[in-house]
């Protein structure tokens, strides 16, 4: 009969539940959201079979492999959109590619309607695209050993992914080997309480008005190290929070907090791994194969035995990889070999005010800048304003005399600063309303010697408001006519934002460029028609033009006055715009037709 005496002696894998035939063990969760079993003596008859297939107990005896040494690749996907859609390299969909193609079933995690997270099997391929992708939160296995096993019996092919205990526990509950199943296990840092991540999910709706209906970790949208979690809600409203804004990232990462007590000397680190292959994040990779680092994800791949050796030479054609030391996938990931580390916070305290408290209260509390951090923050931003303002103006008595006559020493300070670089004319009216958010660089070059004049005019009475950091880059005319708006998002996530060369933007009524915009090369965005009039029924000078957030404008296109070009759309080289853009889709030509929908980009 299993007991469970300290609470890190159990990893939660549900496999002494699902050996009990007599429904002796059921699972009771603690205040920390995790899951816990509970015998009853009344039906239990002392079988030891729980014991025998806990993989903690035998984690000694489990822990073995038939290869002498790993072999190690480093692997990405050819398909870019499956890269795209996957947490690292995308090569979990091209292993399980190969087991449907050979009328076999995948086991994984799945989120449920609730976001709680479960282990599903499946014989359809069409439930891929819920099985890849890293969930970060603990599945419950109830029922899915007895479910593989039963496959097994019959005769099917399986591969199965998990945790490296959970993948442990299914080696102990099939006692022994079978041919027809390939199991992979990923490099594992420790996996966290589903309360925390209900509760995390919950202060969406707290903060926005209604609930997630989507939920992406690690989205590429914004590049694979700015570990984006993305999440839709009911309105249609699609959030993106980067390890530096999310609080649920930053407590994984930074405090230790939530993670599964037995993560803290977890018996399934190091060599030899159980799993046939294990996967995970190359970091790293840019000092091994720059070619390979697209900041899309690269995969690490670690080969533990013959039959994994043999099963990844089957997906070699779908994917592009190159063999590397298994040193090197160490360095970037010392989660393979060593346990998580103890919580940098009081965690009691911590699931005491969770009960209490919203997510984001308790992350103010415990998960934000302590005063320590801030100041070094402090300390490092205004460093980085001095070197900014060194190489943008090159310390030449023009720029340096702009710089300082239209901003103010508090402002530079905060980041929060016009920052000319030479050859820069600029005119900004007594009377004009302009606010830096950010540092607004103006004729940014590339070519340092170059003299291509970049252009600012700020009318009498008209607006420049720029939310963030933005970037002009030489050649740039940017005209705010007398009463007219330029409202500027600038950057918002760990990206560039900003402008290519020559970009011409007339504002002669209104125009609001969103958050994280990305503007390339002769762009022209113009909301009038320069005082010229037709005797046209509704004809209009000007009307204005709104560009949502995270709208990716390529080279020569020309957007025209009262247009709206929605979120995280792609406007095609030359292509003329005239009318409404939907959002996330890509137009191109001359008249602009609609070429693909649901798109997603990354800069």
């Amino acid at each position: 009969m299993i007991k469970i005496n300290e609470k890190k002696k159990c990893c939660g894998c549900n496999a002494c539940g699902d050996i009990c035939v007599h429904k002796a063990i059921s699972f009771t969760v603690d205040k920390e959201g995790f899951w816990y079993p509970i015998i009853d003596v009344t039906k239990c008859n002392d079988c030891g079979l729980c014991e025998k297939i806990c993989p903690i107990i035998n984690a000694g005896r489990l822990k073995k492999n038939d290869l002498e040494q790993a072999v190690c690749y480093a692997a990405e996907h050819r398909n870019i959109s499956v890269v795209f859609d996957s947490t690292s390299g995308g090569l979990f969909s091209a292993l399980a590619d190969i087991m449907y193609r050979e009328k076999g079933y995948v086991g994984g995690a799945v989120f449920e309607e609730d976001f709680s997270v479960s282990h599903y099997v499946s014989g359809d391929k069409s439930d891929l695209p819920k099985l890849r992708s890293s969930k970060y939160a603990q599945s419950d296995l109830s029922g899915f050993f007895g479910q593989v096993k039963c496959l097994l019996n019959e005769g099917e092919k399986v591969l199965v992914c998990g945790c490296p205990c959970q993948m442990v526990a299914l080696r102990a509950f099939l006692q022994g080997d079978y041919d027809n199943l390939v199991i992979i296990d990923f490099i594992c840092r420790g996996i966290n309480s589903p309360k925390v991540w209900r509760k995390y999910l919950d202060s969406f709706e707290e903060r926005y008005g209604f609930p997630v209906i989507y939920a992406k970790a690690k989205s590429k949208e914004y590049g694979w190290r700015a570990l984006t979690q993305k999440v839709v809600l009911a309105n249609g409203g699609t959030y993106y929070e980067t390890r530096t804004e999310s609080n649920f990232t930053k407590g994984y990462l930074h405090t230790n907090a939530y993670c599964r007590p037995s993560c803290y000397d977890c018996q399934f680190k190091g060599f030899p791994r159980m799993a046939d292959i294990t996967l995970g994040d190359y970091w790293g990779i840019e000092k091994i194969n720059k070619t390979m680092d697209k900041n899309l994800g690269v995969s690490a791949v670690i080969i533990n035995s013959r039959k994994g050796l043999s099963y990844f030479e089957k997906i070699r054609q779908r994917i592009n990889c190159i063999q590397t030391p298994l040193a090197s996938v160490i360095l970037g990931n010392p989660a393979l070999v060593r346990s998580l580390g103890s919580p940098l916070v009081d965690r009691k305290l911590f699931f005491e005010d969770l009960d209490k408290m919203t997510f984001s209260d308790v992350a103010s509390r415990y998960i934000n800048e302590t005063r320590k951090q801030i100041i070094k923050r402090w300390i490092k931003t205004t460093a980085l304003a001095v070197v900014q303002i060194i190489r943008g103006t090159r310390l030449r008595v023009k720029p340096m005399y702009q710089l300082l006559r239209y901003n103010s020493i508090r402002n530079i300070i905060r980041r929060q600063f016009l920052l000319p670089a030479p050859y820069c004319l600029i005119e900004i009216d007594k009377s004009a309303h302009v606010k830096i958010g950010g540092v607004f660089r103006l004729g940014s070059k590339k070519f340092r010697r170059s003299r291509l004049e970049t252009r600012l005019s700020v009318g009498h009475g008209a607006t420049l408001e720029v939310g963030g950091d933005f970037s002009i880059l030489y050649g740039a005319d940017i005209e705010v006519f007398r009463g007219a708006t330029l409202k500027i998002g600038g950057r918002e996530k760990e990206r560039s934002s900003g402008t290519n060369i020559n970009c011409t933007i007339i504002c002669g009524e209104r125009i609001e460029i969103g958050k994280d915009v990305q503007i390339g090369r002769n762009v022209t965005i113009r909301d009038n028609n320069g005082e010229h009039y037709l005797n046209m029924s509704g004809y209009r000078n000007s009307s204005p033009i709104i560009i949502e957030d995270k709208v990716w404008l390529c080279e020569g296109c020309t957007i025209m006055s009262g247009v709206r070009i929605g979120k995280g759309a792609v406007i095609g080289a030359n292509a003329f715009v005239t009318h409404d853009v939907p959002a996330y889709t890509l137009v191109m030509g001359n008249p602009m037709r609609v070429r693909a929908e649901n798109v997603l980009w990354k800069y």
